[in-house]
């Protein structure tokens, strides 16, 4: 017998239900649920509430009939639905995450969805497997045995918790005009002509461009910053060699800060990046006397993360490089540009990562001192 079920709303449910469909996010079938109950709440007709709300005259049936015999949270509630029982037991995945963690088979460079249900049906009495049994499980085991990342992690040693607090606490300190603290990097760049000549975009069509290119060698891009400032300063040369790197810090002492005391430099571990690449460049004297007015801070190896640079290149690459230029003087006359107007912008890197926050986010990581090993003894 097909029994009428009557909803009869009380001011908290109903108050409930408002709320529901007002804001936040839910599950659309629990939204349509909600508007089932108000709507009959209101004594619309089953036929009427099924065509407003968008739904089967059975789902107005059900969510009604739950209200009465249940409560409020079980006519909301999507209730659990029978499937199709796991294909693969317990014994069986724990296979399949062993043999997608192995080495793939001979002449195949990683494992894919398709040889692993080949190898499962291999290795189980199953007769088949589908490639989206596979993939389910392999997700719920977080596994994607068809990637792999290249890593490089430090060493935190000593001396690299040395170079990183030294250079986190040169960026922590207060301006001085007499002693700024300016970050230093190189980036190599190429040089791309076009084949043929791009067309304009033009309404209702993007500007159109050919696969194919010429190759102009590549140019070398020397980048300043000044920590404390807005001002950055990018050099293009042909080469990056020892005499490229003395031309750049001399630049750096009586182009850029002549009336610095002391230039405090950031930068990393290149060879060419060292007091004696100055000696192989100029005259002793001359070496001499652009070195006393530098001071080289080094980032520890691996850790170019640590060099504000960094972060100003990538701005420079997205801003201004991200596309096709054919020789080096185009490149240095955009780059030019880029540069004015950035350093009259007034924009500046802001550094958020202190020494304090290093040593509280890899605390662990710091070596122990020898001293904590050392047992204590106690004086008689």
């Amino acid at each position: 017998m097909n029994v009428r079920y009557r909803v009869e709303l009380s001011q908290t449910e109903r108050a409930e239900l408002t709320a529901l469909l007002s804001g936040g996010k839910h599950a659309a079938r629990k939204l349509k649920r909600a508007q089932i109950l108000l709507a009959a709440d209101v004594g619309a007709s089953d036929h009427d509430i099924a065509t407003s709300v968008g739904v089967g005259g059975s789902t107005v049936y059900r969510t009604k009939q739950r209200f009465v015999l249940g409560n409020l949270e079980a006519a909301l509630s999507e209730q659990p639905r029978p499937g199709a029982s796991r294909k693969l037991l317990g014994k069986e995945e724990a296979l399949l995450v062993a043999t997608a963690c192995s080495k793939p088979p001979e002449g195949r460079a990683r494992w894919t969805l398709e040889l692993l249900a080949g190898e499962l049906v291999r290795l189980t009495e199953h007769e088949s497997v589908s490639r989206e049994t596979v993939r389910r499980r392999l997700a719920e085991n977080d596994l994607k045995p068809w990637r792999k990342d290249m890593w490089c992690i430090p060493q935190v040693d000593g001396e690299y918790v040395a170079r990183m607090e030294d250079v986190l606490d040169l960026y922590a300190e207060e301006p001085d005009p007499k002693r700024p603290v300016v970050c230093f990097d190189e980036s190599p760049t190429q040089l791309l002509g076009e084949v043929r000549q791009p067309i304009p975009a033009e309404p209702g069509q993007l500007e159109r461009y050919d696969c194919e290119y010429k190759r102009n060698g590549t140019a070398n891009l020397f980048i300043f910053l000044d920590v404390h400032r807005p001002w950055r300063k990018v050099k293009v040369t042909n080469s990056r060699a020892a005499v490229d790197f003395a031309a750049c810090m001399r630049d750096l002492t009586d182009v850029h800060f002549p009336e610095a005391e002391r230039i405090r430099l950031v930068l990393d571990n290149l060879s060419t990046h060292f007091p004696g690449s100055l000696y192989q460049a100029f005259p002793a004297c001359e070496a001499r006397r652009v070195l006393r007015r530098l001071e080289f801070h080094y980032v520890p190896k691996h850790a170019s993360w640590l060099n504000m640079v960094e972060i100003e290149i990538g701005v420079l690459r997205s801003q201004c490089l991200d596309r096709r230029i054919a020789t080096q003087e185009h490149l240095a006359s955009e780059i030019a540009a880029w540069e004015r107007q950035r350093n009259a912008s007034g924009a500046r890197i802001k550094w958020m990562f202190t020494t304090a926050k290093a040593r509280a986010k890899m605390g662990r990581a710091y070596p122990e001192p020898a001293s904590a090993h050392e047992p204590q003894t106690k004086e008689s």
